[in-house]
């Protein structure tokens, strides 16, 4: 009797359609996903603008450091949901059936990328009312929008990596919360060397800060540090997407 093994292109067909379904029915994570980046760059141009940038020109700062921040808040619900399959038993049923491991954490990752994007168009219309000047070409813009896509990618496969290891879809969240400092350490909302001595060797040297950098450069201008961004990008995914893969497969034999 012949066993019938479903494609890799077919399963991850199969868990994108399932991921942004179960994306567009929780309507609360959503909507907060893409209200808090737009209430924070508010907070930030508007309320805090004037005493952070004196001279004008905050929100030209910001708003990349910003846009960041909207996909690392994006992808955090990534691992939740991944928790609540390991919880409800999504990994059991997979367990019995001859699905390519990996591509439910692939759906996972398109989904994430997908509600990142609606909010990166949010936060750059919010931006744009706040004061927001770019002063991108058309290839500069999509220069800057793949550079945000792939750290996308790698942050949405650490938080499904977290989501793997955390017991529940509370602890996950709390894992999830703590990684959200990440952008805080960096420069996305003061420069690194307005920081103490011993804080700026952290945020030089973490994978925000590169990445943020050459996104502002390619949006309003200045120097960024495409090399460093780009390999910090991909060595990121690479790592992640290859650590979440094993902990699916460490837990569908366990």
């Amino acid at each position: 009797m012949s066993t019938f093994v479903i494609g890799r292109a077919d399963a991850s067909r199969i868990f994108i359609r399932r991921s942004i379904t179960q994306s567009r029915r929780d309507v609360e994570t959503l909507v907060t996903s893409i209200a808090l980046p737009a209430i924070l760059m508010v907070m930030f141009t508007v309320l805090f603008g004037g005493a952070l940038g004196p001279a004008g020109g905050y929100a030209n700062y910001v708003v990349p450091g910003i846009m960041l921040l909207a996909a690392s808040f994006g992808a955090s619900s990534t691992a939740v949901s991944v928790a609540r399959d390991m919880r409800e038993g999504m990994v059991d049923r997979l367990r019995t059936m001859p699905v390519p491991r990996g591509t439910i954490i692939f759906g996972h990752v398109i989904a994430s990328t997908a509600r990142n994007l609606v909010a990166m168009v949010v936060v750059v219309g919010v931006g744009l009312v706040c004061g927001f000047r770019p002063s991108a070409s058309v290839a500069e813009w999509l220069a800057a929008a793949a550079l945000i896509v792939l750290f996308v990618v790698a942050m949405t496969y650490v938080f499904a990596a977290l989501g793997m290891l955390a017991g529940s879809p509370e602890a996950a969240s709390g894992y999830g919360f703590a990684l959200l400092f990440l952008p805080y350490l960096s420069s996305a909302f003061v420069p690194v060397d307005t920081m103490p001595s011993w804080l700026q060797g952290v945020a030089q040297h973490q994978p925000m800060t590169p990445i943020v950098d050459t996104v502002r450069a390619l949006l309003v201008g200045g120097t960024g540090r495409p090399v460093a961004a780009v390999a910090w990008g991909v060595g990121l995914a690479l790592f992640a997407a290859a650590w979440a893969t094993w902990l699916f497969a460490r837990k569908s034999r366990s």
